[in-house]
């Protein structure tokens, strides 16, 4: 199976830089992925679209502000350093830039001084391993100091920092937004619990590897990206009760759906866990445990859309994608919504 398989032709213009004031007021396409029909519609009305007895699955992952401006000590040159991965003992797995001005033994100071760190350790992909030196909480003076490491085709300058987390994130450690979950409000999620709809939590910290490219053209030779994941007892069971009762599982995002195939039973079935996943889901791909999925819009020839059309077929997608340009749908983060059913 080839990358080009997943291509498709995508003007800029619709490439949303900014998120909408109503985050429930985003377009919503649904498409049947038995028949390909497509509709159009406001993504509030996905109230509609659950049914009593589904369950919505939710990914609790927080974005850390994890994109530092700073300048190494010794000749003040600018240096950015965007943390991928909590060590131990205050060092982190970072992506420096420009790599070539932060050597091991190099310090980079920010906010005067207020947080410093040493680069220790050059590992693979170029990546830098930096060791933080500071007085206080490091989180209080990570969101005094970090900004929100928004994706590289995003331009504008983000005004609100929240916009670029769910209304439900809890636990920190992504590099990046499940951005399904951007569209939600509390009184979305409220009046879908009315329903009798079961809202489930799990936890995945997206990596940076989401917004790496595929370079194989052969999409079998790509390599995935691990990410951590966690599920607890409580819904893990709640998961496996919609299941023995008939209703769907409905997952909010694809960071969601490969945490819940990773971690399925030959049965279909969760328990508590937690581990890392590196799980790459293509067409020929049997879901396990998923029956539908609440995504954004995403990058030609990229893992997701190669996931997307794995749940709803190949052509269904690009079809609809398709149909996405032509009604200029916005795409992305910030973007509009798709519902898979």
């Amino acid at each position: 199976m080839l990358k080009s398989d997943f291509y498709f032709d995508l003007p800029e213009e619709l490439i949303a830089q900014t998120p909408l004031k109503d985050r429930s007021s985003s377009r919503l396409m649904v498409l049947d992925k038995k028949t390909g029909s497509i509709e159009h519609k406001i993504f509030r009305d996905i109230v509609d679209l659950i049914e009593k007895g589904d369950c919505l699955v939710l990914n609790e992952t927080k974005v850390l502000p994890a994109r530092l401006i700073g300048a190494r000590k010794d000749t003040g040159t600018r240096v950015e350093v965007l943390l991928l991965k909590r060590n131990e003992n205050d060092t982190w797995e970072t992506l420096v830039y420009p790599g070539k001005k932060a050597r091991p033994g190099h310090i980079i100071e920010f906010g005067g001084g207020l947080l410093e760190c040493e680069i220790v350790d050059v590992v693979d992909e170029g990546n830098r391993i930096v060791k933080f030196s500071y007085d206080g909480i490091f989180e209080e003076i990570l969101d005094k100091l970090g900004e929100m490491p928004l994706p590289p085709y995003i331009k504008e300058k983000l005004e609100d920092k929240n916009r670029y987390q769910t209304v439900y994130a809890k636990n920190e450690g992504s590099a990046a937004a499940p951005t399904a979950g951007l569209h939600f409000t509390p009184e979305l999620l409220q009046q879908i619990q009315d329903k009798g709809v079961n809202i489930a939590r799990l936890t995945l910290h997206v990596g940076l590897g989401t917004f790496r490219p595929v370079k194989a053209d052969n999409i079998l030779e790509h390599k995935m990206h691990s990410e951590f994941y966690m599920i607890d007892k409580e819904n893990a069971e709640l998961i496996n009760k919609t299941i023995r009762s008939g209703g769907n599982i409905i997952t909010v995002g694809t960071t969601s759906t490969r945490t819940l195939e990773s971690i399925a039973d030959e049965n279909g079935f969760v328990r508590e866990c937690s581990g890392w996943t590196d799980i790459f889901i293509y067409p020929g791909y049997k879901f396990r445990i998923v029956d539908k999925l609440i995504t954004n819009f995403h990058l030609p020839e990229s893992t997701l859309i190669m996931l997307v059309s794995a749940l709803a077929g190949r052509e269904n997608v690009l079809n609809a994608y398709k149909e996405a340009v032509k009604e200029k749908y916005r795409f992305f983060s910030f973007g509009d919504a798709m519902f898979i059913k």
